[in-house]
């Protein structure tokens, strides 16, 4: 497991990366992304949900509430990327397809 000091600095990087791409593609994408205290989320302009982004230290995951569900992400120090054991997938793709899943929108990208 990395330490918190790492964990805190790999995960506030990839949030803030996403939060970017989220921001790029909310215009065509139907929901708006904010970020408050920490937190990352995703609201979407049909008020039909929200999914919540939150890095959680003690447990070094990144936690994603979205659909219902929690899925969270493990830091992968192979891929060097923080993944969802499950599928494999890592933050951005996995975001973008729970975006594309929710909103029934597959012209959706996050880059």
């Amino acid at each position: 497991m990395i330490d918190e000091a790492t964990f805190r600095r790999l995960s506030d990087s990839v949030l803030e990366d996403l939060k970017q791409s989220l921001i790029e593609a909310e215009e065509d994408g139907g929901f708006e992304a904010e970020e408050k205290n920490g937190v990352l989320n995703v609201l979407f302009e049909d008020d039909s949900a929200k999914f919540v982004f939150t890095p959680n230290t003690p447990v070094r995951q990144i936690w994603i509430s979205a659909i219902s569900t929690s899925f969270k992400l493990e830091y992968n120090q192979t891929t060097e990327a923080f993944t969802l054991p499950k599928t494999g997938e890592t933050l951005k793709p996995l975001t973008q397809r729970l975006l594309r899943e929710h909103t029934g929108n597959q012209d959706i990208v996050l880059v």
